[in-house]
């Protein structure tokens, strides 16, 4: 039986339910879930979500939708459906970017709005999967404190959410947040609309998602887009699984170059960010280029 919702774990089903001019009041309810009452966002304009970096691969988008709210602040909102190296890095690197954008000419004193970096991963990072404390949490807060964990600066902050750790039922969702959680996990699996959802937040959502109401283009753009979404998590889960039986795929240090050349091999195809596709196969930038060009002229 095909699905009657959208999987908001994909490109389409993501922009389609918080980054559509209509889909406003989704993204603001979910965000306000996250921020503290006075940063409530009441309303937001989108803005350019690409940065120009110095190379090509610089220059792709990093995260999903950019926006700013009513009294000025910034937000950041990125879906990441897979585990990139340096992500934390380049997390910040794109944090200073509309930091930079509040620069003014002429006399300035500095006064910078607030900057939210907001990340909704379907991974767990790699150095929580054996903590046992960091088994259950979803939401890591991260802003600058001093060495007596004193808060430093309160206008840049990172929310990461690690949504694999959320295993409430549906019977179990008690808060507005815990709903938003449960529908990133679960929409695309409802058949109808569970009476904890039926309320007027999610009113719009649910006919949003509905599959059977897209013409013919989006519903086209939508399976496109799912089965990219599939395709790569089968490549990262087959990858792991091997990994696992034969020991972690390491690429060359561990002699496992011919392994790590498979998966990119079978990626290329399906992703366009070559740097994501190094992160999964452990090959270097270099060596992903080199295969998607040899790729292209066979």
């Amino acid at each position: 039986m095909p699905d009657r919702y959208i999987n908001l774990f994909t490109d389409f089903g993501f922009k389609k339910i918080f980054g559509e001019e209509a889909s406003k009041p989704n993204l603001i309810s979910f965000l306000n879930t996250l921020l503290p009452e006075k940063h409530h966002i009441i309303d937001l304009s989108f803005s350019k979500n690409e940065q120009s970096g110095s190379t090509v691969l610089d220059r792709k988008a990093i995260f999903d939708l950019s926006c700013v709210s009513q009294n000025g602040d910034y937000f950041i909102v990125e879906l990441q459906k897979a585990k990139q190296n340096f992500f934390k890095d380049r997390s910040l690197y794109y944090a200073t970017f509309p930091i930079q954008q509040q620069a003014q000419r002429g006399e300035w004193n500095f006064k910078l709005a607030a900057v939210y970096s907001i990340g909704i991963l379907d991974f767990i990072f790699d150095e929580d999967k054996q903590d046992k404390n960091e088994k259950h949490r979803v939401i890591h807060q991260v802003q600058l404190k001093d060495q007596a964990n004193k808060l430093f600066y309160d206008k840049l902050t990172f929310i990461y959410l690690t949504l694999p750790n959320f295993k409430k039922s549906i019977d179990e969702l008690e808060t507005l947040q815990e709903k938003w959680f449960y529908l990133f996990r679960h929409l695309h699996e409802l058949d109808n609309i569970p009476q904890k959802l039926q309320e007027t937040v999610f009113e719009q959502l649910f006919e949003q998602a509905q599959i059977a109401r897209f013409e013919p283009q989006e519903r086209e753009a939508y399976e496109s887009s799912l089965k990219y979404y599939r395709d790569l998590k089968n490549v990262i889960d087959t990858a792991h699984d091997e990994g696992r039986t034969e020991g972690r795929v390491e690429g060359k240090v561990e002699g496992k170059y011919e392994k790590a050349v498979e998966v990119a091999q079978k990626l290329i195809p399906i992703m366009k960010d070559d740097i994501q596709i190094a992160s999964i196969s452990r090959l270097t930038i270099e060596e992903v280029i080199a295969l998607r060009e040899s790729t292209q002229k066979t």
